[in-house]
């Protein structure tokens, strides 16, 4: 697929391209109206094979929103599949009741019916998926931009990268096969399928976890245990634990790449949204040198570079100045594993040649080492306060049988972590397992203060990677007085019970 939009015609027009990575701006013209999104099912050619996925239309039938500067978000969700559904708008921050989590408070919608949301959304790039875990990996998600008004005067074209794990067998069957312990032969990377998730440890033990003193626990030396050789732990970690048919992104794989058209010498804002239920990537820019400006959604100072890591429900905003002609592949390889997936930057003219969807060696392990994590630095971070609440977070788990659990609890036996509205509150994140986690907290952003023993102003963020037996502390000021889901997005975890409530009590 070619694209014909120019950078400059895109910020002149604001107009919907026919691509999925050229997002149009669709709120203008319905102002007075809710913007209609369907969840409903699609068609999608996976090499030469149709599958029938779901999907997130907006009101110009292609996948996403894309919202103004000031614009509300303003939004009538119509439920069209056979099932019931609901979506949460990740990242943003809207009243409790609006936040899309079945029965907290509000029950899922039915099939058939609609609900209309309002509220005043965050800049930057997120994106929707339903809460069903099922549902998501049955690519239930769709990308939501939020634009800034510098983002219409700076002269730069933007491009929307949405990356999707996928299979052709149903999710319930996927599912069955990760929790049933059918798919283990997936984890072979380095020989690392005889380790347990935590390489022998007494999981039974784990259970009186909750039971700890954590305010005692807030002051251990983490750096001791997250400062330890990841190299050699990457030979013992479980990167992946599940081999998917196909890496997407913009709803296609590498045998017929998304070919977007891009000006000659031009500056491209290039939008990365990991949407895969249980992939991390890394997003690598080739020939071209770029700068990573934002994450989450939130801006950084601009970091430069080829190699971008975002795990499972994170977002990158890169900024790439293009040559002045030719193709240029913007590949997502997959954490631990030698396939990939990508888009394509060419101009016009341009001889796009065949990439083949397997790299010639693996991707290395994800940024274990806080590499990535340690070098960001937020340009608006949170006000200087001190924490009034400190609060460890214990997250563990094992493969077989295959259980996930938050302060050694799943969610049927969730314990909350309980804080008060308005307070700073630090959250330690520390892992015990050889899974790494994406740790996600709803109707809050935070930044992260802390990486392996190591205090720093980080970036500001809604998902926090906590790399297998490494510990990170995050930063946050306590929101409206309800209860918000704290989960690891790694969807097969949190199906399994690695979820909580962050439940805030008004003052």
């Amino acid at each position: 697929m070619t694209h014909h939009l120019s950078r400059r015609g895109f910020l002149a027009t604001s107009a919907a391209a026919t691509a999925f990575a050229t997002m149009p701006v669709v709120g203008r013209a319905q102002a007075m109206e809710p913007l209609l999104l369907r969840a409903t099912t699609r068609t999608l050619d996976i090499d030469g094979r149709a599958a029938t996925v779901m999907g997130l239309l907006g009101p110009d039938d292609r996948p996403g929103l894309a919202l103004d500067p000031g614009q509300r978000f303003a939004v009538r969700l119509e439920n069209r599949l056979e099932g019931e559904t609901l979506i949460h708008w990740h990242g943003q921050i809207p009243p409790n009741a609006q936040d899309g989590v079945p029965n907290l408070p509000l029950p899922p919608i039915a099939p058939g019916e609609s609900r209309d949301y309002d509220f005043t959304p965050l800049p930057g790039t997120h994106w929707m998926h339903s809460h069903l875990p099922l549902q998501e990996l049955g690519l239930l998600a769709a990308p939501l931009i939020v634009r800034r008004a510098e983002d219409l005067a700076a002269d730069r074209q933007e491009v929307v990268m949405f990356l999707h794990d996928f299979s052709f067998k149903s999710p319930e069957q996927v599912m069955e096969e990760i929790t049933s312990g059918m798919a283990m032969h997936g984890m072979d990377h380095g020989g690392m399928t005889g380790m347990g998730a935590t390489s022998g440890m007494d999981h039974g033990a784990m259970n009186g976890t909750p039971g700890m003193d954590h305010g005692a626990m807030t002051g251990m030396d983490h750096g001791s245990m997250a400062g330890m050789d990841h190299s050699g732990m990457a030979m013992t970690a479980d990167l992946n634990d599940y081999d998917f048919d196909a890496y997407l992104a913009n709803d296609r794989t590498l045998s017929d790449p998304d070919v977007v058209q891009v000006e000659p010498g031009g500056r491209v804002l290039l939008r990365v949204i990991n949407a895969a239920a249980a992939t991390s990537f890394w997003i690598e820019t080739g020939a071209v040198e770029a700068r990573l400006v934002a994450v989450d959604g939130h801006a950084v100072q601009p970091i430069s570079g080829r190699r971008f890591g975002a795990a499972m429900a994170q977002r990158l905003d890169i900024e790439i100045d293009l040559p002045s002609g030719g193709a240029f592949p913007i590949l997502a390889l997959r954490e631990g594993a030698p396939e990939r997936t990508g888009i394509v930057l060419a101009s016009p003219r341009a001889q796009v040649e065949k990439i083949q969807g397997n790299a010639p060696t693996a991707a290395p392990a994800f940024d274990l080492d806080f590499g990535q994590e340690r070098s960001l630095r937020a340009t608006q971070p949170l006000p200087e306060r001190a924490a009034e609440r400190r609060q460890m977070v214990m997250l563990g788990g094992q493969m077989q049988p295959y259980v996930w659990t938050i302060d050694g609890k799943t969610w049927a036996e969730r314990q909350p972590v309980p804080a008060v509205s308005g307070e700073r509150v630090e959250l330690t994140f520390h892992n015990m397992s050889s899974m790494g986690h994406p740790m996600h907290l709803h109707g809050h952003v935070f930044q992260v203060v802390e990486a392996g023993g190591q205090r720093f102003s980080g970036a500001v963020r809604d998902t926090v990677y906590v790399p297998p037996m490494a510990a990170v502390t995050v930063a946050l000021d306590a929101g409206e007085a309800a209860r918000w889901m704290l989960h690891c997005h790694q969807m097969p975890h949190l199906a399994s019970g690695m979820m909580t409530e962050f439940a805030v009590a008004a003052t």
